[in-house]
């Protein structure tokens, strides 16, 4: 039971920084990051939409 604790840890923490990568290759991009990528991160996508590049 311990090793699946663990093994869902790691698994959680790889799409954690998946979802990183993707919403940071969106920004360097310009096009709109995927809602699931930023609610994984605690981000609000109607704010984040609202964040202007000048």
């Amino acid at each position: 039971m311990r090793a699946r604790r663990f093994m869902t840890g790691i698994g959680e923490f790889f799409d954690t920084v998946g979802s990183a990568i993707a919403v940071s290759a969106a920004v360097r991009d310009r096009r709109p990051a995927r809602p699931a990528d930023l609610a994984r991160l605690g981000i609000d996508a109607e704010q984040f939409r609202q964040i202007s590049r000048r």
